[in-house]
């Protein structure tokens, strides 16, 4: 799974407003011919980015090569089940990324449109928002 190696601090404050804006930064495709684009506001865990990477990888088998456009470095933590009101904000527990409609999720290219399309769409059913599959013009 992806986690950063090293954090200036452990723990972060949560947004005041989550749902704001459009990517300005991950918005166009830069590597693949291929791509997944985010169509609403999300944050995406580790384990959901491995989950969709596991999709294609294992569609493609050995063909195509596929690049991963966001990466978790925002840490969410939790508190212990039943533990009770006080004694500070909990640990770290995960970590996710934020994800703005218009964000660039999941490049391909080495493969045929249709077969790219199916990968690609496929795992998007293990991401937390809405997807949309682009090809480079």
């Amino acid at each position: 799974m992806l986690l950063p190696k090293k954090v200036k601090h452990r723990k972060w404050h949560k947004p005041r407003h989550k749902n704001r804006g459009v990517a300005s930064r991950i918005n166009t495709l830069a590597f693949g011919a291929f791509g997944i684009v985010a169509l609403d506001h999300a944050w995406v865990t580790s384990r959901q980015i491995e989950a969709a990477r596991r999709v294609l990888t294992r569609y493609v088998r050995r063909g195509g090569k596929i690049w991963i456009r966001i990466f978790p470095d925002r840490p969410v933590t939790k508190k212990g089940s039943e533990v009770p009101m006080g004694g500070g904000k909990g640990a770290p527990d995960h970590y996710v990324c934020t994800i703005k409609p218009g964000t660039v999720m999941m490049e391909m290219d080495g493969i045929l449109e249709s077969e790219a399309r199916t990968a690609l769409l496929l795992s998007g059913y293990k991401l937390p928002t809405k997807v949309k599959f682009i090809k480079k013009d």
